[in-house]
């Protein structure tokens, strides 16, 4: 017998064709990404949603990125590290705005990226996060595409 009560969401009744119960945080999460990526004008998009979720949380880590080259003063003049994860920050920004346009915010997103490595040559410890989100980036980029080609047979099989 199991210990969680029947009415909390994800409890199991033993019915496998249950369908899956979202908390609110989780269904508002959601439905931020799938309207960021352009699912709620027709078109739905798992690369895009994966997309611009990798690029909401690496705007943090660019303003992050630019407060530490700020605070340890190692560009000339000092507010140049603002100005570097401002720039960061705001490239986010707009390549989430555009996401849902075409292939213009995934574009942006490479920029973005590129970029983000870049800062490395001002603060060595930026290539080990920028590594990561760009490993990120792109298993993103690419399982997502294939998510959505694998959705697009299936439409096209009428299942």
């Amino acid at each position: 017998m199991s210990n969680q009560p029947a009415n909390r969401p994800g409890a199991s009744s033993g019915n496998d064709d249950e369908e899956l119960v979202l908390s609110p945080s989780e269904a508002a999460a959601h439905d931020s990404a799938m309207r960021i990526s352009g699912a709620r004008s027709g078109e739905r998009s798992t690369r895009k949603a994966l997309a611009s979720i990798v690029l909401g949380f690496e705007l943090i880590i660019v303003v992050l990125i630019g407060l530490t080259i700020f605070g340890l003063g190692i560009t000339d003049p000092r507010w140049l590290g603002l100005v570097i994860g401002g720039v960061l920050a705001l490239l986010c920004v707009v390549s989430l705005g555009t996401i849902r346009f075409g292939e213009v915010g995934i574009w942006l997103g490479w920029v973005t990226h590129v970029l983000m490595l870049a800062t490395a040559f001002i603060l060595p410890a930026a290539l080990f996060v920028g590594a990561i989100f760009t490993a990120l980036w792109i298993y993103c980029i690419v399982r997502g595409a294939k998510i959505d080609r694998d959705n697009a047979a299936l439409w096209a099989q009428g299942a």
